[in-house]
């Protein structure tokens, strides 16, 4: 297997060459040894594509060039579209609040993007995942963020199968109304029921758990991005900081335009 060589604070570190991530992927490989199971899909998706945002936010405000911002969307669509899957090689479990991961996106964003600038991978002059890709960003704020996102995208898959469940449970409700049975109470039989009057207390239950799961839904829709370290803002550009608010409204509307269109 052929290598580059990547340099970090601890020093230097062979990377294979074919890896689009980095030296501090590699560190968290060795230290993160837990359970051997990878990121979730969601997960992956759903920061790739708040990194794509952050990277045309801090575009849109002249703080990341055109030259830079370009480059890091393309590679973070790529990801969203799960091209680069493979190269997501962190343990789902580990430590710093989801650092590894933070910096895995960062890191196969980084060097992809410079694949697509023409340079090599590891040339993080040209192009950082802790300066460019992560400007303005913290795992304190886009962990929480990545995650309340892939929550919220998933909601809508988990919703259109209690949909189908309820429904079942309904045609039941309806197929059984005139069997008559025993109900039962502290393991001893009752009063006579339905079973069909059974299969409908099931209906209503899936029912309340679907506007649960919509109350639900919208909690999470508020996001922490922005915060930065610790909820600081620190390094962040003060028009962020203001517009959280703004930009939940945006993620929410287009969560809710992703329902509409299924």
């Amino acid at each position: 297997m052929e290598y580059r060589i990547e340099k970090d604070s601890l020093g230097e570190l062979k990377i294979p060459k074919d890896a689009l991530y980095g030296v501090q992927v590699a560190r968290a490989q060795e230290n993160f040894q837990i359970s051997g199971e990878p990121l979730l899909t969601e997960m992956i998706q759903a920061y790739a594509e708040l990194k794509k945002a952050c990277a045309q936010a801090n575009q849109e405000l002249g703080l990341l060039s055109n030259e830079l911002a370009k480059p890091i969307v393309k590679a973070a669509d790529e990801v969203i579209d799960g091209k680069h899957d493979k190269h997501f090689v962190v343990d789902v479990f580990q430590a710093g609040a989801g650092t590894s991961t933070n910096m895995n996106l960062n890191e196969v964003i980084a060097n992809r993007a410079l694949e697509i600038m023409g340079k090599e991978r590891g040339d993080y002059h040209s192009l950082s995942p802790n300066d460019h890709v992560n400007m303005a960003q913290s795992t304190n704020d886009t962990y929480p963020t990545a995650m309340r996102m892939a929550v919220a995208m998933q909601c809508k898959k988990f919703d259109q199968a209690l949909a189908i469940l309820e429904h079942c449970f309904h045609k039941k409700a309806q197929q059984f109304k005139k069997v008559i049975k025993s109900a039962r109470t502290h393991l001893q039989d009752a009063v006579p029921i339905t079973l069909g009057q059974e299969f409908n207390a099931h209906c209503n239950t899936i029912k309340g758990l679907r506007k649960d799961l919509a109350d639900s839904q919208a909690q999470v829709m508020e996001l922490g991005i922005g915060g930065s370290a610790a909820g600081t803002g620190l390094n962040v550009h003060a028009v962020c900081t203001k517009s959280n608010k703004a930009v939940e409204s945006e993620y929410r509307a287009k969560i809710q335009r992703g329902i509409r269109s299924d």
